[in-house]
This record gives C-alpha cells, structure tokens and sequence, in this order.
C-alpha cells in the first residue's frame, strides 16, 4: 500500500501569462529553475511522452511522464506513467502585465516508509524545495523578459 503526499505552491511572476507559459511548457529547459531536476527530455515518437531524471545528494530516480490536459496559457498536467509515482499540475493565471502560477505535485510513498518517517518532516523538505524552485523560475523569468526588451 501507498500514500499520496500532495504539496502547491503559489508565486506571482512580474510577466505577463505568455511569457511564464512559454517558458514552463518547454520541459526540457526545467532543469534551470528546478534544482533537484537533472534533465527531461521529450520523446520524439510521442511529444506528450517525457523522460525526467531527478538526482541529489547522490539519489537518482527517472520516470516517464504523460501529459494528460494541455490548455494553453492555462494548465498542464502530468501523472508518470513509470519510475517514481508521481502526478500534478501548472496552472497560470493571467493578470494581464503579470501572471500568478501555482504548482501542484503528488508523490507516493510506500505507507511502511510513512510510519517509519515523520511525513509532516519530509512534506516540509519538499515543500521547501518546491518554494525555492518556484522563486528560481520567478528570476528566470524575469531574466528573460529582460532579455527580450533589449533586443
């Protein structure tokens, strides 16, 4: 048996919903902004297909991960379809000159490994790397939009 442990969390980007849509849905470009996330790379035989690699402190897990809704500008959401459990969602929200975007990921976890962990402890590590990853793709943003006005 498995637990789901479910974590979101909310930025508001200084761009406007274009922008922050552009460059989340290039999944090959996460590992910029998501720390723990070593490469995606999309299958060519099936772009809803992609192949996600995370690596830290000398873990390693991969998975392969399905698009199941795409509505642009809006959401994109995934559940992986092998490797490490897991599913979510990218909303954005437009504000017109900027843009709000909410990120929702749900993992599982053996319940064996649950009792023997403190969930409310392990909840906290990855809801804080969640957080640092999402203000990491505020900067990378905002770099972007920059980068832009000057050409």
């Amino acid at each position: 048996m498995t637990d789901w442990l479910e974590h979101s969390v909310l930025i508001e980007v200084n761009a406007p919903v274009e922008l922050s849509w552009a460059l989340w849905s290039d999944l090959e470009q996460m590992p910029r902004w998501m720390k723990w996330i070593d490469s995606v790379t999309i299958l060519e035989e099936d772009p809803e297909l992609s192949r996600w690699k995370l690596a830290s402190g000398g873990l390693e897990f991969t998975w392969l991960s399905r698009i199941t809704k795409l509505v642009d500008y809006q959401l994109i959401q995934w559940e992986a379809v092998d490797g490490l459990p897991n599913r979510g969602g990218i909303r954005f929200y437009d504000h017109q000159e900027t843009s709000a975007v909410k990120l929702t990921v749900a993992y599982s976890i053996p319940t064996l490994l649950g009792k023997l962990m403190d969930n409310l402890f392990l909840g906290r590590i990855v809801e804080s790397s969640l957080k640092a990853d999402m203000q990491r793709f505020q900067e990378y943003v905002h770099k972007m939009q920059q980068e832009r006005s000057q050409t």
